[in-house]
């Protein structure tokens, strides 16, 4: 099992997109995910932390944003999916799910991620 978590300000995120929102959006955010959280800065920032609690729960750094998709299912529970080399990286560790939750105040945006090993227990 992996455990990662997240915190970020949401008027850092709001920042840097008013000045690169193009780059940063390409670089972080899939369009389903900017298609979800466009709206909402704090979203934005919600996706940004879970993917950064994602890659902490899988003990990696610097890997591609856009490799982590946190989809809002209808019921409103965030969704993630792996791809390319990270996808990879969970197959060699074994994971078998991997679940998250997003939560925000006024001024922050956290996210817990909990990458599971091995077969589901029920």
């Amino acid at each position: 099992m992996g455990l990662g978590v997240d915190i970020i300000e949401i008027g850092r995120v709001a920042r840097v997109l008013s000045k690169h929102a193009s780059g940063f959006r390409r670089r972080v955010y899939t369009d389903l995910e900017w298609q979800q959280c466009s709206r909402s800065v704090a979203s934005l920032a919600g996706r940004f932390a879970a993917k950064e609690a994602v890659m902490k729960s899988l003990g990696v750094g610097n890997m591609a944003f856009r490799d982590i998709e946190i989809a809002r299912l209808p019921s409103g529970k965030p969704q993630v999916r792996l791809v390319g080399r990270m996808q990879r990286r969970a197959e060699r560790l074994g994971v078998t799910d991997i679940e998250v939750s997003i939560s925000h105040s006024r001024d922050n945006a956290v996210a817990v991620a909990v990458s599971t090993v091995g077969p589901l227990s029920s």
